[in-house]
């Protein structure tokens, strides 16, 4: 969605959304986009500036805690993720905290499997060991 500033042939401005800016050109083609104030539809975007937020809202700001808390407390295991998580499971590998990668398959078969899996919020940034 997209929000327009818009202007009609006698100068009354008015606001509205759209799909996108094509469905925008679509409307006005077929004179379905009306002025709010006089009823003309004879309407064209008017210049109008982004709106850009300045601060991050607070979803963003509790998973970039949630991200922290995971990489500082966890071992990235990579792509052996499901390998890892099977043998802590089956106890050939001491338990600990992993997180990794892991493909819808392999995360289905732990599942099944009674392992508990879960997936993250964000994709894990590649460490180099």
């Amino acid at each position: 969605m997209i929000r327009f500033h818009l202007k009609c042939d006698q100068n009354h401005q008015f606001e509205s959304w759209f799909q996108s800016g094509a469905a925008f050109d679509k409307l006005v083609a077929g004179k379905h986009v009306s002025c709010t104030v006089c009823g003309s539809s004879v309407v064209t975007k008017s210049v109008m500036a982004p709106a850009i937020a300045t601060t991050a809202a607070p979803v963003e700001n509790q998973m970039a805690a949630l991200r922290k808390k995971i990489e500082s407390s966890a071992d990235y295991v990579g792509t052996a993720f499901a390998k890892e998580a099977r043998d802590m499971h089956d106890g050939l590998t001491p338990d600990r905290p992993i997180y990794g990668e892991a493909n819808l398959a392999e995360a289905r078969k732990l599942a099944e499997d009674g392992i508990p899996v879960m997936p993250l919020p964000f994709i894990p940034a590649k460490k180099v060991n």
